[in-house]
């Protein structure tokens, strides 16, 4: 697929699209005779992945790497072998931090609940 369509289906901008394939996160599959980028469903799964990546402020370097270490379904690359010893340790790692990162997004959440009710109480 050319990346107009890569982006619909992602609700990612083109501009955001060719930042991930300049830094090497999403290389185009291919391209076209006349230099058009083409991604396939791989990289689709790779780009969900990513923008799955992104809100909990994860750095290029660490999408990089925790892209090395997952398949794009969300499984693990190589199966039991890259679980083991210092994968397995990389993607604990990986895994805190995305915990920590979405516990703080859940509190912040929840002040900003706690604010719209005192708005609407005083509307």
């Amino acid at each position: 697929m050319h990346i107009g369509e890569l982006a619909e289906r992602t609700g990612l901008s083109l501009r955001t699209i060719r930042h991930y394939d300049e830094v090497g996160l999403l290389p185009a599959a291919a391209r076209t005779d006349g230099g058009f980028r083409v991604y396939t469903e791989d990289d689709f799964g790779r780009l969900m992945v990513i923008r799955q990546m992104k809100p909990l402020g994860f750095s290029l370097e660490e999408m990089a790497d925790m892209l090395a270490l997952l398949k794009p379904d969300g499984g693990t690359a190589g199966g039991e072998a890259a679980t083991g010893g210092a994968a397995a340790e990389k993607l604990a790692g990986y895994l805190g931090k995305a915990i920590h990162e979405r516990e703080k997004m859940a509190r912040n959440l929840a002040q900003a609940d706690e604010l719209i009710e005192r708005l609407r109480a005083g509307a």
